[in-house]
């Protein structure tokens, strides 16, 4: 596995090994967050017909016209629930946009935390009734494997184990399908999508449908993740880098567009972007501010964080 660029750990070890396995999958974790930002996870738990299944309807969904998925496209959200066209979202540092189209389910709740404005309901699909109950299946399948990744890193941080349980308990989590059609000519300047890191804690990512997946290691040159079999690769997103102040490293990576012969070839990518609820506190741990690593950020709420974020990569005006 050491030729696939990225380290690979077994979620097993944590879950159901020894006090020795768990020791040591907590320090191959967290070492690699901290020096690489991405790694592969295998034994995750979540079930791979589930994973098929949804991958069959999304690709349904970005299969039909142009004119019936814009019917789920909601004004006013940001993005944040339904369809969101080609063309629409860009990389914060750049104005092309990428060379996608996605659809995105939230965090469903009820009662007191049922805020229209935190959790916007869920767009179902009437010609592919099936699209929104296997993917709010898939949502918790991620929460569950995220959960365990996160208890793991906050012993790493030398925190309680449950240090991230409430804060994630109904976070504004997003599972995105991300659609990157055929390229059909010589794109002016975009690539599928431009080099970026994630908003959020950390991304679980299920293996695409087609290569093109980067990362920027730490000698600045750009790497392929390549998956094999059934793991999920996952890597620290910016609120998990800020709380940290650093010390957990949010790795740069985009999606290259394919060699010319290929430019026929969709890819289709199914990410589970990990948040909190929007009142966490990412003021960064005292743990890791030191002389060597001195203070790098200022205190700010996940949700005061994700607006900011949003408006850069132009999805909220």
């Amino acid at each position: 596995m050491e030729d696939r660029n990225i380290p690979f750990v077994d979620l097993g070890k944590f879950r159901s090994g020894n006090k020795k396995d768990r020791v040591e999958f907590i320090e191959e974790l967290g070492r690699a967050f901290h020096e690489v930002g991405f790694v592969g996870v295998y034994n995750h738990g979540i079930p791979q017909d589930l994973i098929q299944t949804f991958y069959a309807e999304a690709e349904a969904f970005f299969a039909l016209p142009k004119s019936v998925k814009e019917k789920y496209e909601v004004k006013g959200l940001a993005g944040q629930r339904g369809y969101t066209s080609f063309g629409k979202e860009h990389a914060k540092q750049s104005d092309v946009a990428d060379l996608k189209e996605f659809f995105q389910i939230g965090q469903e709740v009820s009662g007191a935390l049922k805020t229209h404005e935190d959790y916007p309901d869920n767009v179902p699909v009437r010609e592919r009734p099936d699209f929104l109950p296997t993917a709010v299946r898939l949502y918790h399948e991620f929460e569950l494997a995220g959960s365990d990744l996160l208890k793991s890193i906050a012993i790493y941080l030398k925190q309680e184990e449950d240090y991230f349980d409430g804060p994630i308990d109904q976070g504004n989590s997003i599972l995105r399908a991300i659609h990157y059609p055929p390229i059909t000519e010589e794109p002016k300047s975009a690539i599928r999508a431009e080099q970026h890191e994630d908003i959020n804690l950390i991304t679980l990512l299920v293996g695409a449908s087609a290569e093109g997946l980067q990362v920027l290691d730490k000698n600045g040159n750009w790497v392929p993740v390549i998956t094999e079999g059934e793991e999920i690769v996952v890597n620290v997103g910016d609120m998990l880098q800020r709380l940290t102040n650093g010390y957990l490293k949010s790795t740069t990576h985009r999606v290259v567009n394919p060699p010319q012969e290929k430019w026929n070839e969709p890819r289709l990518s199914i990410p589970f972007f990990l948040h909190p609820i929007s009142e966490m506190d990412l003021t960064c741990l005292e743990e890791c501010v030191t002389e060597e690593r001195p203070l790098q950020y200022k205190p700010i709420t996940a949700g005061e964080y994700l607006d900011e974020r949003l408006r850069e990569i132009g999805l909220k005006k």
